[in-house]
């Protein structure tokens, strides 16, 4: 009996203890890439699109970047793009973190990834959240005149994404005979709307 009750407790013990290590679900709340490494100086692993389900390992302390297992990617990505249930209400995890008790997770650097682009500094603009905007297909002549007339890059932290909202600070260049914007985030080209300020188009 007391081996059989000893069995027993120990199974109780196991399954509770799997409940409480139950992983974290959550939703890619826009297209965006998956990184080798905490940063966008990292090389992409893929993209994750819209909806994707994910596993959320955690994000690091101090961070908005948080460890993903995305369509069969393991990666990171940034915290203002996922969203988790929350009593049957998704919140964007970047907002919630402490309510919803994400994980902390670290990184350490390897000898074959060396971040080699400039990173914003802790008190630099960040890209804001990510809103619905109307998908469009730019004409060729946008990406003419994009190559032909570059502007200097601007440094944020985020991800660059089609919904990001751009800081205010930030200058946009026009284009001849076009309602969009032009800007380069990132070493990205992008288009933006000048009333949103927000990214409409992302050049690969």
């Amino acid at each position: 009996m007391t081996v059989k009750r000893n069995i027993l407790l120990g199974a109780m013990l196991l399954a509770s203890g799997g409940l409480a290590q139950a992983e974290m679900m959550a939703t890619t709340v826009n297209d965006l890439n998956v990184r080798s490494g905490p940063g966008p100086q990292y090389p992409a692993v893929g993209l994750a699109t819209r909806g994707s389900t994910a596993v959320l390992d955690g994000c690091i302390e101090g961070s908005r970047w948080c460890r993903v297992d995305v369509n069969g990617m393991r990666g990171w990505v940034y915290a203002d793009y996922l969203q988790v249930d929350r009593g049957g209400t998704p919140v964007i995890v970047e907002q919630h973190r402490a309510e919803i008790g994400v994980p902390v997770v670290t990184y350490e650097s390897t000898a074959s990834v060396v971040p080699a682009d400039p990173q914003p500094a802790p008190g630099d603009e960040l890209l804001g959240p990510v809103g619905a905007v109307e998908t469009i297909t730019p004409p060729e002549t946008v990406r003419t005149y994009i190559e032909t007339n570059p502007a200097d890059t601007v440094q944020l932290g985020g991800e660059v994404v089609v919904g990001a909202e751009v800081p205010a600070d930030v200058t946009f260049q026009s284009i001849p005979d076009y309602e969009y914007r032009y800007a380069r985030i990132n070493d990205r080209p992008v288009l933006v709307d000048p009333g949103t300020r927000r990214i409409v188009y992302v050049y690969q």
